[in-house]
């Protein structure tokens, strides 16, 4: 009789990747996933092949789920220069029911040196922020509220080195005065 799923595959991967998120890869048992999205292990390996088929594909529903989405929710709701702006101050202040930093930024640290693979995975992801902030800033541009002199391309790219670093902090120890003086550089970048 072939193997079917009793649970619910989109719950399954938001469970391990707040696991993977709050500790890491290589802090992440398989007890732990076990424990955290309620199936054993049977069917992790059944649906997953292993712990690292479960990341890859945690990692891919946080990328849609609070990447893709949220940068699709910033240029809907904000114009150009805002969306940006609105970027870096929601980032400043993430949410509490969620682990610190970004599971992207995390796994860049701390994966990527050693598995090419996932730094391909990450760097296409991140190049994605800088496209959206290099999108904005041609989009600012063409309305008059940034000044042309600003080349997209370079400032999209010292905005995500920022932005990077701000996802770093607020996953340590939050220093406000280097939060703040982040999402400020950011403001004035953009004038």
């Amino acid at each position: 009789m072939p193997w079917e799923k009793s649970y619910r595959e989109t719950e399954v991967l938001d469970r391990a990747m707040r696991a993977f998120w709050a500790r890491g890869f290589e802090a992440t048992s398989m007890a732990d996933l076990v424990e955290a999205t309620g199936i054993n292990r049977g069917s992790i390996y059944a649906a997953f092949t292993d712990k690292r088929g479960l990341f890859l594909r945690a990692l891919d529903h946080y990328d849609g789920k609070h990447r893709a989405e949220f940068l699709d929710r910033m240029a809907r709701r904000h114009d150009p220069k805002q969306a940006i702006i609105a970027t870096f101050e929601s980032a400043a202040h993430p949410r509490k029911k969620t682990p610190g930093g970004c599971l992207l930024v995390n796994t860049a640290l701390e994966m990527s040196p050693h598995d090419p693979e996932i730094a391909d995975y990450v760097d296409a992801r991140l190049r994605a922020v800088e496209t959206f902030f290099r999108e904005r800033i041609e989009a600012a541009q063409a309305s008059g509220q940034i000044r042309r002199g600003i080349d997209p391309g370079t400032t999209a790219q010292a905005l995500l080195g920022l932005f990077v670093g701000l996802r770093v902090l607020t996953r340590s120890k939050p220093r406000r005065d280097a939060i703040s003086a982040i999402t400020a550089q950011a403001r004035v970048m953009l004038e």
